[in-house]
């Protein structure tokens, strides 16, 4: 998967479509990612031992990698990745519009 956890992405496809937000996690089994702010969901939980107070959560749901586009960190627009051999071992990811190297 060419997302990994921390970087910014554009949300492109679903009810969310042009947001920005982080990624909290991924899931590379599954192909999903949790995204700050995106694809936001109530969770009903009843009073236990350790949360004395029921109520209702909102917490953030996993989305499809394919609905999402990693934002370029040096140009700012959102764009594919690719891969560069810097040394024999060492795999980059490049942004595909401005050839830079993506941390």
């Amino acid at each position: 998967m060419k997302i990994k956890k921390g970087d910014t992405v554009l949300v492109i496809r679903g009810k969310d479509a042009g947001k920005k937000g982080k990624v909290l996690s991924v899931n590379r089994e599954k192909g999903r990612l949790v995204v700050e702010g995106v694809n936001i969901q109530k969770k009903h939980t009843r009073p236990t031992k350790r949360a004395q107070q029921g109520g209702i959560i909102t917490q953030e749901g996993s989305i499809a990698a394919s609905n999402v586009m990693l934002v370029c960190p040096s140009c700012g627009e959102p764009t594919r990745v690719g891969y560069l051999m810097k040394d024999k071992d060492l795999k980059v990811r490049v942004c595909k519009k401005c050839d830079s190297e993506i941390l």
